[in-house]
């Protein structure tokens, strides 16, 4: 079955001199030039990926988004931004709102198929064998993505989960930003180590009581991010007073 890839566009020559390279290789590609009615075929239809500008002329980029990650049915579907906002401030907002990947116009668009293949191989690749780890009040299941903590479900995208399942199952484990990226991201990736940063964020805003004071994910000074396990609360104060929150 071809995959499909839906894109979000103000700019219908743009639209189309991407639906040209992408169908050129092999790709089901659907093209919109207004927000509302892109947002309704993505949420009735199956797509594998979603290039999305942020500036529209009737609807915000960053606003769908969000509103594809709370939804059930969407919150896994790869996004990549496409737009010309390329501050850093931009990227990172982005990235914390779920975003798979963010591209700054203009691009080649050999660099932007090349791009959402890496998003595409990323996402299907199956998360560590283990199937299930339990860690305190933390409940992780490979088999259906699916994550606890304090006996509620949580909501994480399958890189959020990727990430997670990795640092949960190598506890106390110091990995660099660096490593995380080769695992998580692959080889093929085109992202900085500021992105890794960007989600340990959004987990521990998704997985930790107080954010500020993680008893998850420990930041290590100088060196990257490790999960920190079966650790009592002596252990865990003194984290606190060595690891950045």
């Amino acid at each position: 079955m071809q995959q499909r890839i839906a894109m979000i566009e103000d700019e219908p020559d743009l639209v189309e001199m991407v639906g040209y390279n992408f169908q050129r290789e092999g790709f089901d590609f659907r093209g919109f030039t207004r927000g509302k009615p892109g947002f309704e075929y993505v949420r009735a239809n199956r797509v594998d990926l979603l290039l999305l500008d942020i500036m529209l002329p009737d609807d915000d980029g960053l606003d769908i988004c969000r509103r594809l990650r709370a939804d059930e049915r969407s919150r896994t579907l790869p996004v990549v931004f496409l737009t010309a906002k390329g501050e850093e401030v931009d990227r990172i907002l982005g990235l914390e709102l779920g975003a798979d990947d963010y591209v700054v116009k203009p691009f080649s668009p050999r660099e932007l198929v090349a791009r959402i293949k890496a998003v595409l191989r990323r996402q299907s690749r199956p998360p560590d064998p283990g199937d299930v780890i339990d860690v305190r009040e933390l409940h992780l299941d490979a088999r259906t993505q699916d994550v606890m903590v304090r006996g509620a479900p949580v909501t994480l995208s399958t890189l959020e989960f990727k990430l997670l399942f990795f640092l949960a199952g190598q506890q106390r484990r110091v990995f660099t930003r660096e490593r995380l990226l080769d695992e998580i991201w692959g080889g093929d990736r085109c992202v900085t180590p500021r992105t890794v940063d960007v989600h340990i964020h959004r987990l521990r805003e998704k997985i930790e009581a107080q954010p500020e004071d993680p008893k998850y994910i420990g930041t290590v000074r100088g060196a990257g991010y490790r999960f920190l396990g079966q650790a009592d609360e002596a252990e865990l104060r003194t984290e606190r007073e060595f690891n950045a929150p």
